[in-house]
């Protein structure tokens, strides 16, 4: 998880949107002796991901909870898979319900289809690798959900990289030219303090080249087709004085990502592990203890 993300402050904000000043349909239903037992079931077959903070949603509404994971945040599960129960006030399982159902669909959806792109580039040395195409407030724990599919996180936030992107170069007028592009590729590295990662986002060759020796970390290659890419990868290795990360972007899906794979990038870098991603269908079975 990343440092600057507070589990248990995220899980009681979110109760708080959802239970308010309390689950008025527990309350006026379920007597405050009545216990049960809930079984967290993943109904197809996936990658389990968010299981700790699906379980964690419980304990923060009562800590006399007993809570159990079954499977791991990352394992592959079959379809009915039992992945974890809570035991203990019905009203406490029955009010957590919901939220801890959310954490855990939408997190395995994530890891899942995260692992179908990384089977696809099996054999390639590649990485697939997340964006910062997230939903708010939930990145930390979607990045975690990227990393059990077996996929690599990018940048956190803003603060953590540098990467030069089309926006940035239109703005001081550099899109278009690759001089200008290199000098703003070596700006972005003089300013920026030592140990930054620094990325230029490219569109042609000719500014691939323009900055390939002007000591970024990477390229990222943004809506290259495949036949092109190629030929830019083989010709920034040539050029690149040294090691140097090159990145591809825009437009792969799992049909086209082995294609991409093989132009001989690092890493292939897709929003959609985050933004388009569907949630698995999950479910709690609750019976009285």
């Amino acid at each position: 998880m990343h440092p600057t993300f507070d589990l248990d402050a995220f899980i009681d904000q979110a109760l708080s949107e959802d239970v308010g000043d309390g689950d008025l349909t527990s309350l006026a239903l379920l007597p405050e002796s009545l216990r049960a037992v809930g079984h967290l079931r993943i109904r197809e077959e996936g990658v389990c991901a968010g299981l700790a903070a699906a379980l964690r949603v419980f304990e923060r509404l009562d800590a006399a909870v007993e809570v159990e994971s079954l499977q791991r945040d990352g394992d592959d599960v079959g379809a009915a898979a039992h992945v974890g129960t809570v035991r203990g006030s019905a009203r406490t399982i029955v009010t957590g319900e919901r939220l801890a159902l959310n954490l855990l669909g939408r997190l395995s959806g994530i890891a899942t289809l995260t692992r179908a792109f990384v089977q696809e580039v099996e054999g390639t040395g590649v990485d697939i690798v997340d964006t910062r195409k997230t939903t708010p407030l939930l990145r930390a724990l979607e990045k975690d959900a990227v990393r059990c599919g077996g996929g690599v996180n990018h940048r956190f936030g803003l603060f953590d990289a540098i990467l030069v992107k089309d926006n940035h170069l239109d703005l001081i007028g550099a899109a278009g030219s690759p001089e200008r592009v290199r000098e703003a590729a070596r700006r972005a590295r003089s300013e920026s303090p030592d140990g930054t990662f620094v990325q230029v986002e490219v569109e042609t060759l000719a500014e691939a080249l323009a900055v390939a020796d002007e000591g970024v970390d990477s390229i990222l290659f943004d809506n290259f087709r495949p036949d092109a890419l190629e030929e830019a990868v083989a010709a920034v290795r040539a050029a690149a004085k040294g090691r140097i990360v090159l990145e591809a972007s825009g437009g792969v899906n799992l049909h086209t990502a082995r294609l991409y794979a093989l132009t001989g990038v690092d890493r292939i870098s897709v929003g959609a592990l985050t933004h388009a991603a569907r949630s698995l269908d999950v479910t709690l079975e609750i019976e009285r203890e």
